[in-house]
């Protein structure tokens, strides 16, 4: 049990999950400020539920990309070219888990009725746990070298 606990609390899961604190606030508060703005100008919920889900979501994964390439996964590309493929990758995994966020926000907020925070704390809980997933796995997965270079130097 303790070695598990090791494998999933650690300097990466840890600081993982406080810039995904940040990142969710970023999205709130954008969500937030284009809900308001879009029900101000008299949008229904369809409309205010799906553009305030993009535009927070353009917003928080701009973010996220940066503090999860320096901060959690410590990124070692180099180059123009590295560089962008690691971001495409990135924005592409979390183009997916937008589609997710979409869809529960949908379903909860403009078909089911239930709380439009309710709905987006839901939501992103889902795809913090998705986004963890891909960016370990697929988009900041350490080479074989690294792998084995760490476990040299501790």
């Amino acid at each position: 049990m303790k070695k598990l606990l090791r494998k999933l609390i650690n300097r990466e899961t840890v600081t993982y999950l406080i810039f995904g604190v940040l990142t969710t606030a970023v999205s709130f508060a954008t969500a937030g400020a284009a809900k308001f703005l879009l029900e101000r100008a008299g949008c229904g919920d369809s409309v205010v539920s799906d553009v305030s889900t993009v535009i927070s979501w353009i917003c928080a994964v701009t973010f996220a990309y940066v503090t999860n390439r320096i901060w959690v996964f410590k990124s070692r590309a180099n180059g123009f070219k590295a560089i962008v493929k690691e971001a495409a990758l990135f924005y592409g995994g979390r183009l997916s888990t937008l589609v997710v966020e979409t869809v529960i926000m949908r379903l909860g907020y403009s078909v089911m009725g239930i709380n439009y925070w309710i709905t987006k704390i839901t939501a992103n809980v889902v795809v913090l746990i998705l986004n963890y997933i891909i960016s370990k796995f697929i988009i900041f997965r350490k080479k074989k070298e690294e792998t084995d270079e760490q476990q040299y130097t501790g």
